[in-house]
């Protein structure tokens, strides 16, 4: 199979030819007119064949012009015509790829109120506790937690997070007071070798393996942690502010009294060349006045640390 001339030369041609006029071409193309003259003419010397006849400064198809010219012409439509329906299509889907956690518990309880604000934008939420890859996997942008460092991505802090052991105020009950991490320690944990009752008890200075302690329940997903929890079935270690709701209903109270903020913190991502497009800037806009709203609201800091 030959090889196609340079695509700039017969793009430059197609208009040219469609036109037929050099000065028209140049000025649809954003060229200068000896721009356009020397793309024809290299066009031209590869075919080695006249497309145009020059008359002074008057142009006209040559009849091997006119034979190609509307076929490239086709060809030119068909693509901006399948450009344009894709783009059309990608523009009125977004697709959100985030955790079950935070899925079940933030997102999807909100994700209505985006939709009513942008009834022709479909959305699609991706719930995975492993990381995609967005380009891969066809997704607009996610929300993830780490330190803000994703090669190749852009990143938009939402909030930290604060963690807490929490448990029913049944099962508090039933356990009398816990007097300290330590004490705690001692205790049944649900899933007691979850990464964040290492954190919280380091940050609490008990010094022992957490996986040391009495043998608990493993679960593997914070959603399954706290129901188990408001269920009395233990003390779980959560994101405070994914428990919002249940904790301003009493549903969950805080086995321990503690300040600590977990080493990683919620962030919006997105491909750099993709920050302008409207559906990535309207979620952007929606989810970072959500949490300000969110952060106002709560000037202690007691579930949104700051």
């Amino acid at each position: 199979m030959s090889p196609l001339p340079p695509l700039s030369a017969i793009r430059v041609f197609e208009a040219a030819a469609r036109l037929e006029n050099f000065t028209a071409a140049a000025q649809e193309l954003g060229m200068t007119q000896a721009a356009v003259s020397y793309q024809v003419k290299l066009l031209e010397e590869r075919l080695g064949i006249s497309l145009f006849q020059r008359t002074g400064r008057k142009v006209a198809l040559t009849e091997k012009g006119r034979e190609i010219a509307p076929i490239l012409t086709r060809a030119f439509d068909q693509m901006r015509q399948g450009f344009a329906a894709l783009t059309q299509d990608h523009s009125a889907v977004l697709s959100i790829s985030c955790t079950n956690s935070f899925a079940h518990l933030w997102l999807a309880p909100r994700i209505g109120a985006f939709q009513m604000r942008h009834p022709n934008l479909a959305v699609r939420i991706m719930a995975d506790d492993a990381v995609v890859d967005l380009a891969r996997d066809g997704i607009d942008l996610a929300v993830r937690g780490g330190k803000g460092e994703w090669p190749g991505l852009e990143a938009k802090l939402l909030t930290h997070n604060r963690l807490v052991p929490m448990c029913s105020p049944a099962w508090r009950d039933r356990h009398g007071p816990i007097a300290d991490a330590q004490a705690l320690h001692a205790l049944p944990r649900l899933s007691p070798d979850d990464m964040w009752w290492h954190e919280w008890f380091a940050a609490m200075g008990v010094e022992a393996d957490p996986a040391d302690g009495p043998p608990g329940i493993a679960l593997d997903s914070q959603v399954m942690e706290g129901r188990a929890a408001i269920a009395g079935q233990g003390v779980a270690i959560l994101n405070h502010f994914l428990w919002k709701a249940e904790v301003e209903a009493g549903q969950l109270v805080e086995a321990v009294p503690s300040y600590v903020r977990e080493i990683a913190s919620y962030w919006l991502v997105y491909p750099p060349h993709a920050r302008n497009t409207p559906k990535i800037k309207a979620f952007r806009d929606w989810i970072g006045a959500e949490f300000a709203s969110a952060i106002a609201a709560d000037p202690d800091a007691r579930f949104l640390p700051r």
